[in-house]
């Protein structure tokens, strides 16, 4: 079954290039010009998920962000040319649920797609996953719990979330931009700070040594990953 998405963006060439590549994934895709469209598309249709330009005629994105968010489950994609961190947040405080800033990799922009819409639990061959084994690391999304090599690991919301982000995506590098996307509906300002600061707690609890990481690790200048698959590992 291949997901319903829609493009708004007013910029005709930037919305063709998108609408390949996500045909060639064989979404079902619509494109609308401006905010009112999309709006309208959205209510009337409940697509899987909206790729949303901020800088829209009418009504900009930000605003149609904040509207859809009354009513509406559609996961939304931001894509702006704006790349300031104030922008950023902003955007997920409305409810965006990820943020891209342009120029953008259409390979990066489908692995965004590919990501949210496994959250929703729809897509081509895309069932939601209860549980997430990577390696001797489990994620059970279902009961809420986590465990190493079979051992319980306590994790507060926001570290299992960023858990589940890692899992969803063995191996993958995840910008803070994108783990700033994972952590909309916290209570807590979520800046790139507070990313870093989760992942330093998270490899106190997985790492045998924190310091030299083997299973979190940092891609210097872009995020983090989770290594995909590595054996059982215990302190010494």
């Amino acid at each position: 079954m291949c997901s319903n998405v829609v493009v708004a963006e007013d910029d005709s060439l930037q919305s063709e290039l998108v609408r390949r590549y996500l045909e060639h994934e064989n979404h079902t895709v619509t494109i609308v010009g401006n905010g009112h469209d999309a709006i309208a598309h959205v209510r009337a249709h409940s697509p899987d998920l909206l790729i949303l330009d901020v800088m829209m005629p009418g009504i900009d994105g930000l605003e149609v962000c904040r509207i859809l968010r009354r009513d509406c489950e559609v996961a939304i994609l931001m894509l702006t040319a704006r790349s300031t961190e104030d922008d950023l947040l902003q955007g997920l405080d409305l409810g965006a649920d990820d943020y891209m800033t342009k120029p953008f990799s259409p390979r990066e922009l489908m692995a965004r797609v590919r990501t949210l819409l496994r959250r929703k639990g729809s897509g081509p061959n895309d069932e939601p996953e209860e549980r997430l084994q990577v390696g001797a690391l489990a994620v059970d999304s279902l009961r809420h719990e986590v465990s190493l090599d079979g051992a319980a690991v306590e994790c507060t919301p926001a570290e299992f979330r960023l858990l589940e982000a890692f899992a969803s995506n063995p191996g993958q590098v995840l910008t803070r931009t994108q783990l700033l996307g994972q952590m909309h509906g916290f209570g807590e300002f979520m800046t790139e700070r507070t990313i870093d600061f989760h992942v330093k707690n998270l490899r106190k609890k997985l790492e045998p040594q924190p310091r030299r990481p083997v299973r979190l690790l940092t891609v210097y200048g872009i995020g983090y990953k989770l290594a995909d698959g590595p054996g059982p590992v215990r302190a010494s």
